[in-house]
């Protein structure tokens, strides 16, 4: 239901606290891109391959064990308590991580801040979904992700900062970074930095309210009704709350997982899956990942590798602000097509650079060609869609189901990325990646239901039917 007598104010705070997961999500994701060529030389593993992937991709087993504690508790507990637990642990480590003593503590460290990870960026989505109006919803849940991008380029922007703050020449051998304020506390600090907006986020999810959904399904009616007059008056209070009531039992206290299994629910966590693994295998991670060394190969030094880190970022957050003005107005279903077919002719021709060792200007232009293809598409669609797709009665835990899915293709992609190269070689690598995105297009172009302008009731009587 339209109303020109919504909150906005109110709306936009929810939204924005939510989308602190978000943000500290971006940051802790790609702060170790700018970190790893400083505190691989402290920890002695710039020639071990497989030791540079796990110090890279250990934070994705924590994403998915939080992903399954969602699965485990979302339903029961619900989103505001889990998110607020999860700034805590974003705080514990910034610091773990910062004052790692040895290469085990500063992966077991990772391994929290992926706990976090793994519950911000199932739960954030989650909650803003279910308390915006269904109009507004896939360009406020698309705000998330915006702010995941806003994180991602202020961990580049302080890796840079610090960075540039000691110079120590623009190719220093290994020993030098070692033995530099660079490699031997610069890096801590990129991570440490990140303990400011986590306790932010803690304390500002302790105030917010819990999803309204969740409050109706735990027989909790009236602190529900209570927030949605805040959100849009009493009428609209009135006609959400009914609907709410159409899919979502009153007596339904806790998750029942067997519904997960139930043959229309397969259908749709097929969809939610297929589309999870995509968003890691469609390979841009890497680029977020292993920018450094991408860079590296195609011929700049350590100063032209940090600031083009910095452009792959703001590259990024420009296409998210645009993939939010078009979200609501294309449709998920197109934007998801067109990403799919663009970023694999990006992908082929890379490959081509890379066969014909072709370096320098052209690698960088078509590299943050296809950041800005992925972040107008697949990166913050995605998540509009995971938090859409669900019925009511599971889409806490059936969201936990997709992002602990999501971080297992995280965790292969990141981790294999340096011994797939290492095999096939730069062009195979991003050929590869390009055949998948090429498959990928006409699996989603028979599988993916369009979900704009409709409410979370009518998606799940679609999809149900």
């Amino acid at each position: 239901m339209k109303s020109k007598s919504y909150n906005y104010s109110y709306l936009w705070l929810l939204t924005l606290v939510a989308s602190m997961g978000g943000f500290l999500f971006g940051y802790d994701w790609v702060v170790v891109g700018g970190a790893k060529p400083f505190y691989e030389p402290w920890f002695n593993i710039v020639d071990n391959p497989s030791q540079q992937g796990w110090g890279t991709s250990s934070a994705m087993i924590g994403c998915m064990i939080g992903a399954f504690l969602c699965f485990l508790t979302t339903e029961r507990y619900g989103r505001k308590w889990l998110l607020a637990a999860a700034g805590l642990l974003f705080v514990v480590s910034a610091f773990g991580t910062a004052w790692a003593i040895n290469f085990s503590s500063y992966n077991l460290w990772r391994i929290v801040g992926g706990i976090s990870i793994g519950i911000t960026l199932n739960l954030s989505p989650v909650y803003i979904s279910e308390m915006i109006p269904s109009h507004l919803r896939g360009r406020f849940v698309s705000i998330n992700q915006l702010l995941v991008n806003v994180g991602i380029l202020a961990a580049q922007s302080i890796n840079l900062a610090i960075a540039s703050a000691n110079s120590i020449g623009n190719n220093p051998s290994t020993v030098e970074l070692r033995e530099s304020w660079l490699g031997q506390i610069g890096w801590r600090w990129m991570f440490a930095a990140e303990a400011i907006p986590a306790i932010m986020f803690f304390v500002l999810m302790i105030i917010i309210p819990e999803s309204v959904r969740w409050l109706v399904k735990n027989r909790q009616e009236n602190r529900a009704l209570t927030i949605l007059n805040k959100i849009g008056g009493s009428q609209y209070a009135q006609s959400e709350l009914s609907e709410i009531h159409t899919t979502v039992s009153s007596d339904s206290s806790g998750m029942n997982f067997r519904a997960l299994f139930e043959p229309k629910m397969l259908k749709i966590l097929g969809i939610g899956f297929f589309i999870a693994i995509l968003q890691q295998w469609c390979g841009l991670n890497v680029i977020f990942y292993y920018a450094a060394d991408i860079f590296k190969q195609a011929g700049y030094g350590i100063n032209g590798m940090m600031f083009n880190i910095v452009i792959i970022g703001s590259i990024a957050m420009i296409g998210v602000v645009v993939a939010i003005l078009m979200v609501d107005k294309v449709g998920r279903r197109k934007l998801m097509l067109w990403g799919t077919a663009s970023i694999a002719v990006i992908y082929g021709i890379i490959g081509l650079l890379f066969y014909f060792n072709i370096s320098g200007l052209p690698v960088v232009i078509f590299v943050l060609l296809n950041v800005l293809a992925y972040q107008l598409t697949l990166s913050p669609i995605v998540w509009v869609i995971l938090s859409e797709i669900f019925p009511n009665r599971v889409r806490g835990a059936a969201m936990s189901l997709s992002a602990l899915i999501l971080w297992a293709g995280c965790f292969s992609l990141t981790y294999s990325f340096p011994l797939i190269k290492d095999s096939l070689g730069w062009a195979n690598n991003f050929w590869l990646y390009g055949a998948i995105c090429f498959v990928s297009f006409f699996i989603l172009y028979y599988i993916l239901p369009e979900t704009k302008n409709k409410t979370l009731e009518q998606i799940e009587k679609e999809l149900t039917q």
